[in-house]
């Protein structure tokens, strides 16, 4: 089967990438089940409801989340009674919403959608090595083919995920840094796994914010008002291919279009 994640959903230019190009990748790439981490949706700082439902709309099937998930109020709500928009597992215990979802493609197969944050400089209330494996047992209770999102900042601790969950997951896709990384790769164990799969947005920019902006914070230190970006907009993500009997990845690539 052909599983896409796509990568950060930076602002309004990112909703309308997945918009206007994810209907025909899906026909194009004969993408079974499609995800997408919608961190950054709202204006490059978490997601409201409405755009959650725009992402669903367009052909996602299941939506991960990541550090700036509480930064829009009206989130909270949504989490508790959606079942296909996830928030990272290693949260607080009490926090509203899921870590862990399970969707379906068109011919039934059942797919494993599993989101957590990195420990490093994200410092979430649990370490994400506590809760991976109860997650990984529980999703393997429903299905071989898991999908893990690490939204963290560390490479390394990407990197030390997918090799502590190979054989055991699918794969271990890497969000936050918004940098499409060139190391897809297959573990010994059956795994894929890529470091980062990239921003979906405008990419004449740092990181989805007018360059001009993030550069005079930088240069002087002082408070200044982020604002999206608008040009040079992409879909970036990655294309995983597995055998839905087994789970295990027999293919993986980066993707990139230009919207």
């Amino acid at each position: 089967m052909n599983i896409l994640f796509v990568g950060d959903v930076f602002g309004p230019p990112g909703i309308d990438a997945v918009q206007g190009l994810l209907p025909r990748l899906r026909s194009e790439l004969e993408i079974d089940v499609c995800i997408v981490n919608g961190e950054n949706a709202a204006d490059g700082a978490g997601i409201v409801p409405r755009q959650a439902e725009l992402l669903l709309a367009a052909g996602a099937d299941a939506i991960t989340l990541g550090n700036h998930v509480w930064r829009r109020e009206a989130i909270g709500p949504y989490l508790s009674s959606s079942e296909r928009v996830i928030r990272p597992a290693n949260l607080s215990d009490t926090a509203p919403g899921r870590g862990l979802t399970v969707v379906e493609a068109v011919d039934g197969t059942r797919v494993a959608v599993l989101n957590v944050l990195g420990s490093l400089y994200l410092n979430p209330p649990h370490s994400l090595f506590e809760r991976i494996d109860a997650l990984v047992d529980e999703a393997r209770a429903a299905t071989p083919v898991i999908v893990v999102d690490i939204h963290a900042e560390a490479t390394s601790e990407k990197i030390a995920l997918a090799a502590w969950l190979d054989g055991r997951v699918t794969a271990v896709l890497g969000t936050h840094t918004h940098v499409q990384t060139a190391d897809a790769r297959i573990l010994r164990g059956g795994t894929a796994a890529m470091t980062d799969v990239g921003m979906t947005g405008p990419h004449d920019s740092v990181i989805g914010v007018e360059s001009r902006l993030a550069i005079a914070r930088m240069r002087t230190g002082m408070p200044v008002r982020f604002q999206v970006a608008s040009g040079d907009v992409r879909l970036e993500g990655a294309l995983v291919r597995c055998d839905a009997a087994t789970g295990r990845a027999t293919a993986i690539e980066p993707v990139r279009v230009t919207h």
